[in-house]
């Protein structure tokens, strides 16, 4: 979840920087984007992998009865 709030979090700072004509902060802001999106695909990943691991284990706990 936190990685959505860094994307939109970052999307403020960049259209602050372009109003403000600051390209420091909108190169910050951009930044965050590029995190956030990536810790948004980290926490799919993870949450792939621990999906696919209960249905492993649901089968071998079916298979064991």
């Amino acid at each position: 979840m936190n990685g959505k709030l860094d994307v939109v979090k970052g999307r403020i700072k960049e259209a602050a920087g372009v109003l403000i004509h600051n390209e420091s902060l909108r190169k910050e802001g951009l930044a965050d984007q590029v995190a956030g999106h990536a810790e948004v695909a980290v926490e799919n990943t993870v949450r792939k992998i621990k999906d696919d691991a209960q249905k492993t284990i649901d089968k071998v706990k079916g298979q064991s009865k």
